[in-house]
């Protein structure tokens, strides 16, 4: 057992201990080849390939579910791109105490929202804005990774150690006194040994997992992943759960690929030695010396992208949509298996605790579907244009919520269907939580001032941001501000935890009280 310290405020505090496991990484006595296999036989597919008009340069970036991302161009400025591959305003917000000055790289960090690395530190890229969070002058250039766990806690790997935010707090975790370096990879998917949600990563080469035993206590498990002799590991990427199946984690290695499903190893082989991975949502992209191939793991099926150069090719991001950004033959692009709607207001992996939502879907780009219909608990809605609404229109046009009144509580899935007059339809699925909001009557004074002192007051008291200084203004705006922080776009320096999230909700929808 070592001590679990972090950085907080520029002081050290210790926190309860995080225990390691002596045992170390290895095969177990267990190679690959022992593992059952797995030969996928792709179906060829002709993807919706966009054109970017900008000129997008290797390496990481940032891809939004409902359209477009944030990436690094070759002159090295953050951008703003929307699917259809024109720009968008992306600008430093002008109470940031610094410009960020030439961009290194755009990370994940929600799934609405990406971590700019520039030169003169780290912002956050939100609604056409480059904000500096409080927090940025804790942490500077030297960004790898970064990985979202189901507590709501985005984790950074960096060359100085690995770093926790959430809550507003930029923590550093440190064993022994020590910090974690050495760490290339990070995917947040179950533990081998009892299916825990577990923080995957690779430290020099090895693979580990940490495991949260409580809100400041976890345990890092040297993980057991089979490989052959002379065969090493990659990277990790992970698919997320869905209603019906557990989230996984895929494992590329010098050989092959290696899938971890229901806490079992399998192996999966190609025609072609797999050289590059990556994962967003239900579905798994993979690149090998003169193939593209996807795995759409709600469909259980395998394609390979035809007509794609695969010279110069580096993957940038990928959304949950089944859209992979990519460099490729010197140009920058988005491919997807097919041109699918976009949804707006409810995203993967959303916690909804409201009865009611107001959700729509963005057509398909080309020409208009015959017909376009929500799939929800069993049923089919179908929905008109131009607002393609969940829960229909007033007679004004505006979008009206959806209840789900009539969902059983727990994970719920929902499919828009873009169906067309040859016969074609393109399907978009979103999982989701439903957790009902409770009888419990929630006020401004009792449960939702103090989240506003601590997180949203730097900003929207006497910073840049709209004015919420008093608990009117809080009541006016509690639709903009649910939105903001249920896309996890507010507050500026980080997501909340969940739970607060859920506290913000449940108040605005059981009548915002005083």
């Amino acid at each position: 057992m070592t001590a679990f310290s972090r950085e907080k405020g520029g002081a050290k505090a210790i926190l309860p201990i995080l225990l390691v496991l002596a045992a170390a990484a290895g095969t177990g006595g267990c190679s690959s080849s022992s593992l059952p296999l797995e030969r996928p036989r792709p179906a060829p597919f002709q993807p919706a390939h966009v054109a970017s008009a900008q000129a997008l340069a290797p390496g990481s970036g940032f891809a939004d579910q409902a359209g477009g991302g944030v990436f690094v161009t070759a002159a090295g400025e953050a951008v703003r791109v929307r699917l259809d591959g024109t720009r968008a305003q992306l600008v430093s917000h002008p109470g940031n105490p610094v410009v960020p000055g030439r961009v290194r790289a755009v990370f994940r960090t929600g799934p609405r929202t990406a971590l700019v690395e520039a030169d003169t530190g780290l912002f956050i890229a939100d609604s056409g804005w480059m904000i500096a969070p409080s927090w940025r002058a804790k942490l500077g250039p030297g960004l790898v990774a970064t990985a979202q766990t189901a507590d709501g806690a985005v984790w950074l790997a960096h060359t100085s150690g690995l770093y926790r935010l959430q809550e507003g707090n930029l923590t550093e975790l440190k064993v022994g006194g020590e910090s974690l370096t050495g760490i290339t990879t990070l995917a947040a998917a179950p533990a081998v040994e009892d299916a825990a949600p577990g923080l995957w990563m690779l430290r020099d080469g090895q693979p580990y997992v940490a495991v949260a035993l409580s809100a400041h206590v976890h345990q890092v498990r040297a993980a057991d992943i089979p490989l052959d002799e002379n065969e090493a590991l990659v990277s990790l990427v992970s698919l997320d759960a869905s209603k019906d199946q557990s989230a996984e984690l895929w494992a590329l290695t010098t050989e092959r690929i290696l899938r971890l499903k229901d806490r079992r190893w399998r192996r999966v082989e190609f025609a072609q030695r797999p050289a590059q991975l990556l994962a967003a949502g239900r579905f798994l992209w993979v690149k090998s010396s003169d193939q593209l191939l996807s795995y759409d793991a709600d469909a259980d099926r395998w394609g390979e992208a035809m007509g794609v150069d695969m010279r110069e090719f580096r993957f940038l991001a990928a959304d949950e949509s089944g859209c992979a950004w990519v460099v490729v033959g010197g140009q920058s692009a988005a491919i997807s298996w097919g041109a699918v709607a976009r949804v707006n207001g409810l995203y993967q992996g959303q916690k909804v605790v409201a009865d009611g939502l107001v959700v729509r879907a963005v057509p398909p780009a080309g020409p208009a579907p015959a017909a376009l219909l929500f799939q929800l608990g069993g049923t089919d809605i179908l929905s008109e244009g131009p607002t393609y609404s969940l829960g229909g229109a007033e007679a004004d046009g505006t979008p009206r919520a959806f209840s789900f009144a009539a969902l059983e509580p727990g994970r719920q899935s929902l499919s828009v269907v873009a169906r067309f007059l040859d016969g074609t339809e393109t399907r978009r699925v979103v999982h989701f939580d439903y957790q009902p909001v409770g009888t419990t009557v929630l006020s401004w004074e009792q449960n939702v001032r103090a989240i506003h002192e601590s997180r949203c007051a730097q900003c929207h008291v006497s910073g840049p941001g709209r004015s919420l200084a008093t608990y009117a203004l809080w009541k006016e705006n509690a639709e903009l501000i649910v939105k903001a922080v249920r896309d996890q776009r507010m507050p500026a320096d980080g997501p909340l935890d969940p739970q607060l999230i859920n506290v913000i909700q449940r108040w605005a929808s059981s009548g915002a009280n005083p």
